[in-house]
């Protein structure tokens, strides 16, 4: 009987030793697998301005229209009410991180007067790219 005891406990023994190994295995593994496998999210803050709504914007134009095609300013300061300021910052992933500035200047009627920052103002293109009556084509694209 002695004997019987003693296998009993040795085969626990193997057992819980079988399970720390499984243990420590199965936790290596995943800590591998997770520092491997590391994603970093794309992080956008502020206000989105494109080309294409700095080329809607004209001097002398009246506040209200250029809050609507820019957006509400992501800055307003109180000492200097006649001045926005629109922020923008983008880092993708493990990126450096892209930051623009713009700043829209009023005069005393509202209407603008100055734009500074770091993106290009550029002019207006307007297409007047006209086909001649005969080179249209009347069949429809399928």
């Amino acid at each position: 009987m002695q004997l019987r005891y003693d296998n009993d406990f040795q085969s626990r023994d193997w057992e819980v030793m079988m399970d720390k190994i499984f243990l420590i295995i199965f936790l290596g593994m995943n800590l591998f697998i997770s520092a491997c496998a590391v994603y970093k999210v794309d992080i956008q803050q502020g206000n989105v301005v494109t080309q294409a709504m700095l080329d809607q914007l004209e001097l002398f134009m009246p506040a209200k229209k250029v809050r609507f095609i820019m957006g509400t300013p992501l800055i307003v300061d109180v000492f200097h009410q006649r001045r926005w300021d629109y922020l923008y910052s983008f880092q993708a992933g493990r990126e450096d991180r892209v930051q623009r500035h713009i700043a829209l200047f009023f005069d005393d009627k509202d209407r603008l007067i100055k734009l500074t920052g770091d993106i290009k103002v550029g002019t207006r293109r307007t297409q007047q790219h006209h086909l001649p009556h005969d080179e249209v084509d009347e069949q429809p694209i399928l």
